[in-house]
């Protein structure tokens, strides 16, 4: 039963690599954005799924760990992108409590293979433990403000559905271009091709909240301009 699984999988990367390509290059808002987007979901959630199903046959609890975080992410960043005032439910609920377990069992993981005498745990070094847990801390924590403040909307709710749509690109893009860099040309590793096709669904992820961090900063410095004008209405009728 594996070799459907695999295909499932690859077939749903690969799809999903192109549409979250193709989410970023469209005008963020348009139909085409969306369309892209419903499509990177639904081709990331197939692929996710497929690799956990893949990591319980073969034992590879990292692995398990890795896709539930995909899932997770893209999860919560398309219920983010469906409706500008949501309020938090038991959705988000669930996803809190997911994430939370996710990032202790991630850094525990990681001490472990920090403490162990071969630096492993389930084949992994500390390192991604540590890195894939923070992410899972930063989230839920994340999913608890929301939760606390009833919901959310404007700037934070873009942000929120860009980092975790992106990061969840990055982990595909890391699963095929530097977990397998084996089946890339060898002129792809010597110029750092692979590395940059890697990182660059983070880089588009910091560009993009860095613009909106200072398009947010200009309207707020607008707003703030226009409710206290130099002459007040009395002053000026004094």
């Amino acid at each position: 039963m594996r070799t459907p699984i695999l295909i499932l999988h690859v077939c749903g990367g690969i799809v999903g690599l192109l549409s979250g390509a193709a989410a970023v290059c469209f005008r963020k808002g348009s139909r085409l954005h969306a369309e892209a987007g419903n499509v990177f979901v639904a081709s990331m959630l197939t692929m996710a799924a497929a690799g956990v199903t893949l990591a319980v046959m073969k034992f590879q609890p990292g692995n398990i760990l890795g896709g539930a975080l995909t899932m997770y992410l893209v999860g919560t960043s398309w219920m983010t992108a469906k409706g500008k005032h949501r309020e938090a439910g038991i959705f988000d609920w669930s996803a809190f409590l997911l994430a939370f377990s996710l990032a202790g069992i991630e850094l525990r993981w990681g001490i472990e293979a920090a403490m162990s005498p071969s630096g492993l745990k389930y084949d992994y070094p500390p390192g991604p433990y540590f890195f894939m847990g923070s992410v899972a801390l930063m989230a839920g924590v994340g999913d608890l403000r929301m939760i606390v403040r009833q919901g959310i909307a404007g700037a934070p709710r873009l942000a929120r559905h860009l980092w975790r749509m992106c990061f969840a690109l990055f982990i595909a893009s890391g699963s095929v271009f530097l977990a397998r860099q084996r089946l890339f040309p060898v002129f792809m590793h010597k110029t750092g091709m692979l590395i940059f096709l890697s990182v660059a669904p983070l880089l588009v992820m910091i560009y993009w909240l860095i613009r909106m961090r200072l398009s947010h900063a200009r309207t707020s410095k607008t707003v703030r301009r226009r409710a206290h004008p130099l002459i007040s209405p009395s002053v000026h009728s004094a």
